[in-house]
């Protein structure tokens, strides 16, 4: 893996300012009235936000060289394909809450500032935990190996999630809860009192869904990268685009029947590697006597990158193919029937 990166506070400032103003123009553009989201308006925001990740990468590229700009861009594949799986818990959750499609956006636009500030937290203790501590890498190889194993051997109807988790049912015990929604306010006041709408424990319902998406990703990429810096770049501009990503592809996610096990592969490869790196890195005693162990094979980004897109595009293809062998496949038992009758 490449050295982190040195980078001076002022640049650290102007791309948090840089993402906060991307998040205000969608504020002021998009929920400047409420409205059902169209696919084109979707793809429009979405080219809009590759746009800047790639303008993002191309900048890395220039100033700090190929090899990090080949980290940045394989971690922000990475996390946008994880985050393509983290659609099917959102359409769970607005789906169980009953959430009106013109206030759906702004629910997910608020989840994901949320996240945002979450995932930064995590990237903060992340990033001085694995320059402190070589066996950090050792537990997040284990956690990525373990997830892959999960992602490749439960299938989404053996997934346990409730919407109505934990941290909702602690909110909805402490506090009153109205049974409507009223627009997209969070609170009314109401016989003197200040209540809670469905719309607020939607948003705790999605905070916490990425809090539990967190601790799979952040370990993804710093199997890719120990820069703090282009781990929150790489973060932050998947989850901006994830939002508009929803609108997008709607039902068409539950298509990508093999998307779960292409990210059992990701996500297996890059526990591989953090191991591997941890035994470049290791001093732990009982392994090698606390000597690093100099033989083990090093992966480079730009076999991750390759990897990653080959993973990507074939388990895409295979998936819309199976798609339509299925569809084909309900079709002609109805077009064969009426023949049927008809010789009957």
């Amino acid at each position: 893996m490449p050295p982190p990166m040195s980078v001076p506070a002022w640049l650290w400032a102007a791309t948090l300012a840089a993402l906060l103003g991307l998040i205000l123009l969608d504020l002021i553009i998009v929920n400047r009235r409420p409205h059902k989201v169209t696919i084109a308006e979707s793809a429009r925001w979405i080219a809009l936000y590759i746009g800047c990740a790639l303008a993002f990468g191309a900048g890395v590229w220039i100033f700090a060289g190929d090899e990090q700009a080949a980290s940045y861009l394989t971690g922000y594949i990475t996390e946008y394909t994880l985050s393509v799986d983290n659609l099917f818990i959102f359409m769970l959750i607005m789906a169980n809450f009953a959430v009106p499609a013109i206030h759906q956006h702004r629910v997910l636009l608020i989840g994901i500032v949320m996240a945002l500030v979450m995932r930064g937290i995590f990237i903060g203790v992340g990033a001085q935990a694995v320059q402190r501590f070589s066996w950090v890498f050792w537990l997040f190889g284990g956690i990525l190996i373990y997830t892959a194993w999960k992602f490749a051997f439960n299938s989404k109807e053996d997934e346990e999630y409730d919407p109505n988790g934990g941290v909702v049912r602690l909110v909805r015990r402490l506090f009153p809860v109205t049974d409507d929604y009223h627009g997209s306010r969070l609170t009314i006041k109401q016989d003197g009192r200040r209540l809670l709408t469905p719309m607020f424990i939607v948003i705790i319902a999605i905070g916490g869904a990425d809090l539990v998406f967190a601790v799979d990703s952040i370990p993804a990429i710093f199997g890719i990268t120990q820069d703090a810096y282009l781990v929150f770049a790489a973060n932050a501009f998947a989850l901006m685009g994830l939002r508009q990503l929803y609108f997008l592809l709607g039902g068409l996610v539950e298509k990508l029947v093999y998307l779960t096990y292409g990210l059992a592969v990701i996500l297996g490869f890059i526990g591989v590697k953090l191991v591997l790196h941890a035994l470049h890195e290791n001093e732990l005693p009982f392994i090698n006597g606390g000597e690093h162990v100099t033989w083990a094979p090093e992966i480079n980004n730009w076999i991750s990158l390759a990897v990653i897109v080959t993973v990507l595009a074939v388990t895409t293809v295979a998936s819309l193919l199976r798609s339509r062998r299925d569809t084909r496949q309900a079709v002609e038992p109805s077009v064969s029937e009426p023949a049927d009758q008809a010789r009957n």
